[in-house]
């Protein structure tokens, strides 16, 4: 694959230049087994640096893509080599597209009944070259997971695309990654309830700027508090330019 990794306070992530994308791709394709694509942001980075199974999942991941501009400015901060930041829901417009040109197929899992066929036809109208082999909602009871496992792995789709009421979101792949030995894995939370239109994306001038935060923060007050694991990330950087070595 044309593409470097770097580390960034320990954890990995990927440079993925633009022009390179539709080759690392097709290239992710082609390697044996299951893979995983990850959308990593700055609370990600910080999650992923403890000892837990989400920590695990992104370093064991095939692709991990930085979505927060605070990861990009942190790789420059640290003088290494600086990743290019995406945009998650252009992002899997852009994979999708490389599929359709491929005919190549998907597997929709996750969001309500309602959402998810309305998501389905909007998928199918937009891009009329990848087949959708496949879909079941989140929110299973857990009694069905192995009929849902069994379902995707009969399929054998090229990409299977997670959303919300995935159970353990980008973990599930993790977990399960034995029981399957062919297609890309990618969780997007967001990504069932904006291709059905309940949900608008984040627009590409407010993505630019570092500003989708604050519409997170006008939907959940709550995450004010972020303020204090991103002054974390801060000290963080500053220790390691000035004492660790990666």
């Amino acid at each position: 694959m044309a593409i470097k990794k770097i580390k960034l306070l320990g954890v990995p992530v990927d440079v993925c230049p633009p022009q390179d994308f539709e080759k690392t791709i097709m290239d992710l394709l082609e390697k044996e087994g299951s893979k995983q694509i990850v959308f990593l942001s700055v609370w990600d980075l910080l999650k992923a640096r403890r000892k837990n199974s989400y920590a695990e999942c992104v370093r064991n991941a095939d692709l991990v893509i930085p979505v927060s501009k605070s990861i990009i400015s942190g790789a420059k901060f640290l003088k290494k080599d600086v990743p290019y930041r995406w945009n998650p829901f252009e992002t899997v417009i852009n994979i999708m597209t490389v599929l359709e040109t491929h005919y190549k197929s998907i597997y929709l899992l996750g969001g309500r009944k309602k959402t998810l066929m309305a998501a389905e036809k909007n998928v199918r109208n937009t891009f009329g070259n990848l087949q959708i082999v496949g879909r079941y909602v989140g929110y299973y009871p857990k009694s069905v997971e192995h009929d849902v496992i069994s379902a995707i792995y009969k399929a054998s789709p090229s990409l299977v695309l997670m959303s919300a009421g995935v159970r353990e979101r980008d973990c599930w792949f993790y977990n399960h990654r034995e029981n399957f030995d062919h297609s890309i894995f990618l969780y997007f939370n967001d990504v069932v309830d904006i291709f059905s239109e309940r949900k608008k994306h984040v627009s590409k001038s407010v993505f630019e700027k570092g500003n989708e935060i604050w519409g997170e923060i006008m939907r959940n007050p709550l995450k004010t508090f972020l303020i204090f694991p991103f002054i974390w990330y801060r000290l963080l950087l500053v220790w390691y330019r000035l004492f660790v070595k990666e």
